[in-house]
């Protein structure tokens, strides 16, 4: 039987190395692979993406668009994890879980966008609340968030990790003060919100792992809502899926969460949460996850294998470096 051709293109980069770590061993793809002296052959990366069933583009967005043009194969079909795409005309959105008729189109789709990091974790808290009623589209929305540096590339993990120039001296830095963020309009659109939310985006002092975080002034919302309504539409939104967890409800009374950002590192998991402190009438949402693994490269091969029929048999951990 014919394997699948994948070519990664960008497979030395971080996102591209995370995805090719996932697919190696696999007995039922067949990865093409670029010759290291031809990384910037034009000719090479035009022979690879015509031959590939599915070309993965690991690229900065500029280069993701200019790829496109190189496409002459008809049945090729493209996986974009740059944000070159995601809110484009003619390109599926790669969140499988963003409602029940996703993973069809995902299937159907020759170009499917890969989720940004952040968004995944946001989407998944607030477009079921949307959808259901519970958080008007108006919704004033302040997210914010917490990334391990791999989130920044190569240049920051080799400033990191000891190569290159230090770019980060303490053990936090908060960016996106400019109030402005390439991720917001995927955010958006597809938590269903009518203006974009306030975004505040920090990175730490730890390689991997993201945690997303949503106030809600629950006093504030046009009608009364408690923290156990937030949680039962999340619960019954991701019954049954197999990288989605909606963890149970918490209040401040009952107990004094410590969340470790790093926890589902190696996996395509994301964990859902619900604080609630009933007296104040606030609760707070929470994602948590890998950025590398739901954010990044897990969901491409989650996507990946949904476009090519293959989603059964495989968990998507990756416990490499």
């Amino acid at each position: 039987m014919r394997k699948p051709k994948i070519f990664i293109d960008g497979e030395a980069g971080t996102t591209g190395l995370q995805i090719r770590g996932r697919l190696q061993g696999r007995n039922d793809l067949q990865l093409l692979s670029i010759d290291p002296a031809k990384r910037k052959d034009e000719a090479e990366r035009k022979r690879l993406i015509n031959e590939a069933d599915v070309a993965i583009l690991c690229l900065p967005d500029e280069a993701a668009k200019a790829t496109l043009s190189l496409l002459e194969n008809p049945q090729t079909r493209i996986l974009d994890a740059s944000s070159a795409h995601r809110v484009a005309e003619g390109w599926v959105y790669g969140f499988p879980e963003l409602g029940p008729e996703q993973p069809e189109r995902i299937r159907q789709a020759r170009f499917v966008a890969n989720p940004g990091c952040y968004p995944t974790g946001v989407i998944a808290l607030l477009r079921p609340l949307v959808d259901a009623g519970l958080l008007p589209s108006s919704f004033a929305a302040s997210v914010s968030a917490i990334s391990g540096y791999s989130g920044g590339g190569r240049p920051l993990i080799e400033a990191m990790e000891g190569q290159g120039t230090h770019r980060l001296a303490g053990a936090y830095r908060a960016y996106g003060l400019e109030l402005t963020h390439k991720h917001l309009p995927e955010m958006t659109l597809y938590s269903r919100l009518e203006r974009p939310p306030i975004f505040t985006p920090a990175v730490a002092r730890f390689r991997q792992g993201m945690l997303d975080f949503i106030p809600v002034h629950l006093w504030a919302l046009p009608k009364k809502v408690h923290g156990a309504e937030l949680h039962e539409v999340l619960a019954q939104r991701y019954q049954g899926q197999r990288f989605v967890r909606v963890m149970p409800l918490e209040t401040y009374a009952q107990h004094h969460p410590v969340l470790d950002p790093q926890a589902l590192n190696g996996t395509n998991l994301l964990e859902l949460f619900v604080f609630e402190n009933p007296q104040q009438e606030q609760a707070l949402l929470v994602a948590r996850f890998d950025n590398l693994g739901k954010g990044a490269s897990g969901a491409a091969v989650q996507n990946l294998d949904l476009m090519l029929g293959l989603e059964g048999p495989y968990t998507y951990e990756y416990l490499g470096d």
